[in-house]
């Protein structure tokens, strides 16, 4: 693992274990392999991949703890983002991450594996045709809030965890999305916990159960 990574993930995160740094370690070098294969993001980004990926998939622990025993839906997860890396930082909570790409998900799961994640769960399908229930649902910017919503809205337990609802990383001026899609929603700027410019323009959307 790059010194460079290192840095930044234990500047914004300094209580990870040396297990958790471990398996960030591992993330990288397993995510990289992986991308190298089956593009799990754009090959110019893997030079970013920490910055643009693991620490914006993190943003969502800068807004939300999830409770120890609670449940996560990723949705959309591609490569395993934001869920893996969330799983790294909450081991107690249980995160199914689903994605309509067969070889996407295998990806995920040899990588969940490698990485001795056993809190995490990655099938292949659509996040409507999940019938578990969750207290949280996670996703990056899959598709505008009026159309993300109604996939995901039969997805809470009947008496989730504090806190619960869809914590949605998304970019630009979401006012127009938000007002089209009639939802309450929260946003909250990274660039207040993130001194990187890539992050100046980049969000955490809440909507609340």
């Amino acid at each position: 693992m790059t010194h460079y990574f290192m840095s930044l993930l234990t500047k914004y995160f300094p209580t990870l274990t040396p297990h958790q740094r471990q398996q960030f370690a591992e993330l990288e070098q397993e995510f990289k392999a992986w991308n190298a294969q089956i593009n799990l993001v754009a090959r110019t980004d893997t030079d970013n991949l920490v910055e643009r990926h693991i620490l914006h998939s993190l943003g969502i622990a800068k807004v939300v703890q999830f409770p120890a025993g609670s449940a996560v839906l990723d949705v959309g997860t591609g490569g395993g983002l934001p869920g893996l890396p969330l799983a790294i930082m909450f081991p107690e909570v249980k995160f199914h991450l689903v994605d309509s790409i067969g070889k996407k998900i295998k990806a995920v799961q040899f990588m969940a594996g490698a990485l001795g994640l056993s809190n995490v769960t990655a099938t292949q399908t659509r996040a409507e045709q999940v019938a578990e229930k969750f207290d949280f649902v996670v996703s990056r910017a899959v598709a505008r809030l009026a159309a993300f919503h109604p996939w995901i809205m039969h997805s809470y337990k009947k008496h989730p965890a504090a806190g619960a609802g869809l914590y949605y990383l998304k970019g630009g001026d979401l006012g127009e999305e938000i007002a089209e899609s009639g939802l309450v929603a929260q946003v909250v700027d990274l660039k207040d916990f993130y001194e990187e410019e890539f992050f100046d323009t980049k969000k955490v959307v809440v909507v609340p159960v």
